[in-house]
């Protein structure tokens, strides 16, 4: 959930861009703010800053603040500005890949609007709506359930026939043809499966992710690695969660593992196996007895008592990669290619 200043920065924009506060106008004083939105001074203080930095409010000293964006965006008097759309932004490997993403816009005088969905449909639509409002120039999205049925597919073909360039990140939605900026999913299933089968593991284990796409292809790269090796395995030892199922599924897995011939599981990310091997380590010996590998290389995969071996993720590269996608999207209104990445397999202690 974004921070109160944040929200009311959101709010004071769109009244900004609609033209409630029309260019030239002063907005209501600090006190007043306080009083209308319930909070302190501070709070206030860091939205209009927050506008300030993004040009659409200059402030002087004994007379007010002052709206310094036009109503109409996208007028050439202003910096561009980027959108960018993720499931979540403090956690996990969000913060690399947004790093990424802000210093190349940095770089080339644009400014970053940031928005998340917390992988709910709702959320998205309102972030979509929300960019449009304001005006962005592009947009960087990472999908929202994309192995689901998405009920806001309509307001990307919106942003597709205003002009606006829209490119995806880490997955895309199947059902649009809009380019992608991603790792090759199915390769990292297969490498992740593909070591433990090599390290001599005749029975694995698959803990991964269902509204998702990426889930979904790791699950085919798990089954892609046994049809390589000649090997067969047991779906009672898929175990599938989704966002909201995540810990329970876990937790049932890791009871059942208890009782299983299973000597390597392999999971959706490193998320999953830090959880599965906080769970596990005292009740069976890792890697010894249960060989865990992860995915994505996060900082989870360093952060345990026992380091993970996981699947690399080029988190700030592809940061990088999509802002600078996006330049060129806009400044030559052409439409740049696809960037898969190519994983590979990280060893540490855990497999």
């Amino acid at each position: 959930m974004k921070a109160k200043y944040q929200q009311i920065a959101d709010e004071l924009r769109f009244k900004i861009v609609n033209g409630d506060y029309p260019q030239g106008a002063v907005i209501p004083p600090e006190m007043k703010l306080q009083e209308m939105y319930q909070v302190s001074r501070h709070t206030i203080r860091q939205a209009i800053a927050l506008l300030a930095n993004e040009g659409y409010l200059r402030k002087e000293k004994g007379s007010g603040t002052y709206v310094d964006q036009p109503a109409v965006p996208n007028t050439g008097a202003r910096r561009k500005t980027i959108g960018v759309i993720t499931t979540y932004l403090s956690d996990y490997i969000f913060p690399s890949i947004i790093r990424g993403i802000e210093a190349v816009l940095r770089d080339n005088n644009y400014s970053l609007l940031l928005a998340s969905t917390s992988n709910d449909p709702e959320q998205e639509r309102k972030c979509l709506e929300s960019m449009r409002s304001q005006g962005v120039d592009g947009l960087i999205v990472e999908p929202t359930k994309s192995n689901l049925y998405n009920p806001n597919l309509s307001y990307y073909l919106q942003f597709k026939e205003a002009g606006i360039p829209v490119v995806m990140l880490n997955a895309g939605y199947e059902t649009l043809d809009l380019p992608v900026i991603r790792l090759d999913d199915v390769r990292a299933g297969f490498l992740a499966t593909d070591y433990l089968l090599k390290q001599g593991h005749q029975e694995l284990a698959l803990i991964t992710k269902m509204d998702d796409i990426q889930g979904k292809l790791r699950m085919k790269g798990f089954i892609e690695a046994h049809e390589t090796a000649g090997l067969s395995f047991d779906s009672s030892n898929i175990y599938t969660y989704t966002t909201e199922s995540k810990t329970e599924v876990i937790q049932t897995a890791s009871v059942q593992l208890l009782t299983t011939s299973v000597t390597g599981v392999v999971c959706y990310n490193d998320e999953v196996a830090n959880l599965l091997v906080q769970i596990l380590s005292d009740k069976k010996a890792i890697p010894q007895e249960l060989a865990v590998i992860g995915q994505d290389d996060s900082y989870l995969s360093t952060a345990g008592e026992i380091p993970l071996t996981t699947v690399s993720h080029p988190k700030e590269q592809m940061g990088r990669a999509a802002a600078e996608w996006m330049l060129k999207a806009i400044e030559t209104n052409e439409q740049p290619a696809d960037i898969i990445y190519e994983p590979k397999v990280i060893p540490r202690t855990s497999a």
